[in-house]
């Protein structure tokens, strides 16, 4: 692996640790929300998908300028994006304001969630790509995992009425060193191709490696691939050719969050607070969550090349369906009366979930989207999976709040259930893309 590589990789996949962050960090926040613009049940599951929203949007939307403009320029609009929310959230002087602006950081983690692993996915060789993209994952969760830390840390120091815009403001930081560094990374050499600017092209991947030892013969296989004398640039995703891919990217971005990941991410505390123990302590274990999430995240991102794609998702659905089905069980039994075992049940339950998750899903679903479509139309196909994505999180995080008031159990039980027919959908559908060229997967596709 070139230092080049290397470098570019990590600054690009810290938009996903600004991804992390944003999303995660109103997890803190829910009371003073609730407190500070006197919101309801509903108006709270709102006010924390109004970020899901712009994301919706974000994601939707990031294809067309990263086909248009170049990965590497879209990721600088991300960076603002990020810079622009996390001042206004701070600074907010009404609900209205404040979701405006929690909706713009939305936008740019939807970019970030198309373009940072598209972008990895695009600069690295086959045998290298699964663990490369991954750092985009290993990221995102790293950026929760600060979120979580610096909402304990800022609400221990105390600042009263502030507080809650400090947890917000803090993002302004590593956005701007995000936009500072992308001046150091080149553009993708998939894109450049597709621009007809093969020299260009050839300066990236002597500096970034190839599959084949050879840039030049790289970039007859890129040609091939994008097959400009039958096809276009600007073809329609939604094609007969394309069913395949289309449906891979919907059903993974689907399952993703009918796990309810976002559920636990961003009502960590609240649901830690349903079984008893104090505010302090729930801000607390949802660090240790955050932390589980990091470490079993790092231990994906080392075998994800070696095992494979299926395997980490059969073993993160194994573990999805035991954690989930604990949670379940216990939020029936000590609904309304939890004990300390209660508690106990539900925290290593939220423990064993997240790391079901990291090691899984999570480590999976940006690679795998990244890989299977063409490079024709990997923009928008990569776009679609992330919308959906999204979709699925905002409804999820909306209607949490209302379902658990109504029922923990039945939450945790639906989730449990759809965990099913996940595991389903990986040992009979999913295909397996370890180490195979961008170039190939196409083609095994049955994409021509």
């Amino acid at each position: 692996m070139t230092s080049s590589l290397l470098a570019a990789t990590i600054i690009a996949a810290l938009g996903g640790l600004l991804f992390g962050f944003d999303t995660a960090v109103i997890s803190g926040t829910t009371d003073w929300l609730t407190s500070v613009y006197n919101l309801s049940s509903f108006a709270l599951g709102f006010t924390v998908a109004s970020a899901l929203i712009g994301t919706i949007l974000g994601a939707l939307g990031a294809g067309k300028p990263s086909d248009l403009l170049g990965r590497r320029l879209t990721l600088f609009f991300i960076a603002i994006l990020y810079f622009v929310s996390a001042v206004g959230t701070a600074l907010a002087w009404d609900w209205y304001s404040f979701l405006f602006f929690r909706f713009i950081g939305g936008l740019g983690v939807g970019g970030a969630s198309v373009v940072s692993p598209m972008y990895i996915a695009e600069i690295s060789p086959a045998r290298l790509r699964g663990r490369l993209v991954a750092i985009t994952q290993f990221n995102i969760v790293f950026g929760i995992l600060l979120a979580f830390f610096s909402n304990y840390i800022i609400k221990e120091m105390h600042l009263g009425p502030t507080e809650w815009r400090w947890m917000f403001g803090v993002e302004a930081f590593p956005a701007a060193a995000f936009f500072l560094l992308l001046f150091l990374t080149p553009e993708s050499p998939r894109w450049l191709v597709g621009q007809r600017r093969s020299n260009e092209a050839r300066n990236v991947l002597a500096r970034m490696g190839t599959d084949t030892g050879n840039a030049e013969q790289e970039i007859a296989e890129i040609q091939a691939s994008l097959d400009l004398e039958h096809h276009s640039l600007r073809e329609p995703l939604f094609q007969k050719s394309y069913t395949k891919p289309v449906l891979l990217a919907v059903a993974i971005a689907m399952f993703n969050q009918l796990s309810g990941i976002n559920a636990v991410l961003y009502y960590a505390p609240h649901i830690l607070k349903m079984t008893g123990v104090g505010e302090d302590t729930a801000f607390l274990q949802a660090v240790a969550i955050g932390g589980t999430n990091l470490i079993f995240t790092m231990a994906a991102l080392a075998v994800i090349d070696h095992f494979g794609r299926r395997k980490l998702m059969l073993v993160g659905s194994l573990g999805y369906i035991l954690s989930l089905g604990t949670t379940a069980a216990a939020f029936y039994k000590y609904q309304g009366d939890f004990t300390p075992a209660g508690g106990t049940a539900v925290l290593i339950g939220l423990l064993v979930f997240i790391a079901s998750h990291a090691f899984g899903q999570g480590a999976v679903i940006w690679v795998f989207i990244s890989e299977i479509f063409p490079n024709r139309v990997r923009a928008r196909g990569q776009a679609l999976g992330s919308f959906t994505h999204w979709v699925m999180a905002a409804l999820i995080s909306w209607t949490f709040p209302m379902l658990a008031d109504l029922s923990g159990g039945h939450v945790f039980a639906f989730y449990t259930l759809m965990m099913v027919l996940q595991l389903l959908w990986v040992l009979f559908v999913m295909p397996e893309t370890k180490g195979i060229p961008l170039e190939q997967i196409q083609k095994r596709l049955g994409i021509r």
